[in-house]
């Protein structure tokens, strides 16, 4: 019998301790996401969630702990090699990052010119395709300033895409969004971890994307400043044993209950 890949940790994290100068931020965080799931990174305001993924991602050296990819350490002996934490990973920042003096094709070509061999006309092809995958194909000359901002968000996520990444982090991607441009974001990431295998880490206050894309999650503390709880949010919602942890997953049944009362 073959093995189930799915249940395979492509991402561990071992009690990593993160802070900015004496600031700590987090530490003792330890959890696993399998490859092809979707993990979701929850927590109130000020709770470490971004900071946590600038520590996934390489762009903050951890205090102590490891954060291991296929089982090889970032940090440390045997740390990952530049080019290789490149083709692994895709990023997708909260405000999206796009460059406003270039078009849609240029900012999609912007990661290909720089660390593939592809020529210029593979180059726009993959460009295209991959403006195409977030349901953007003929926007490619369209600048930033003339995209909504769910376009702008898929916009964002295609040049996250343009590396053909094994995993995609996205720091808030249902920010500033209505409810039905911050679903249709749902369903494309569901789509894009079912059709293409991408793992995602999803940093969101969202319920509905909680609820909607993850496979597992994990709620960081302000006070303790490591995981309270983790575990599908459905699950946290009806059986956690923290109170903190029920009421932020409990918020949209308390105001929908206001609301009708």
């Amino acid at each position: 019998m073959k093995p189930d890949v799915t249940k395979q940790p492509v991402i561990e994290v071992r009690d990593l301790g993160l802070s900015y100068g004496n600031r700590t931020v987090l530490e003792g965080v330890s959890f696993d996401v399998t490859k092809g799931s979707c993990l979701t990174v929850m927590g109130a305001s000020g709770c470490g969630k971004s900071t946590l993924l600038k520590g996934m991602t390489g762009l903050l050296k951890p205090v102590n702990g490891q954060v291991m990819f296929d089982g090889v350490s970032m940090w440390g002996h045997g740390q990952l090699p530049h080019d290789t934490v490149l083709s692994k990973f895709g990023v997708l920042f909260q405000g999206g990052a796009l460059w406003s003096s270039m078009n849609l094709l240029e900012n999609i070509s912007l990661p290909l010119e720089t660390f593939s061999r592809l020529n210029k006309q593979e180059i726009e092809s993959m460009a295209s395709y991959k403006l195409s995958l977030v349901g953007l194909s003929g926007c490619e000359f369209l600048y930033p300033s003339e995209l909504s901002g769910g376009m702008q968000k898929r916009a964002g996520l295609a040049r996250a895409l343009a590396m053909d990444p094994e995993i995609l982090f996205l720091d808030e991607p249902s920010a500033g969004l209505d409810p039905i441009n911050s679903s249709q974001l749902d369903e494309l990431i569901l789509e894009l971890k079912d059709s293409l295998g991408i793992t995602f880490v999803v940093v969101t206050h969202e319920l509905d994307s909680i609820f909607s894309i993850s496979d597992h999650s994990i709620f960081l503390s302000n006070q303790s400043k490591t995981i309270l709880d983790q575990g599908k949010p459905v699950g946290l919602l009806e059986g956690s044993r923290l109170e903190e942890v029920r009421n932020f997953l409990g918020r949209s049944s308390r105001r929908k209950s206001k609301q009708s009362g």
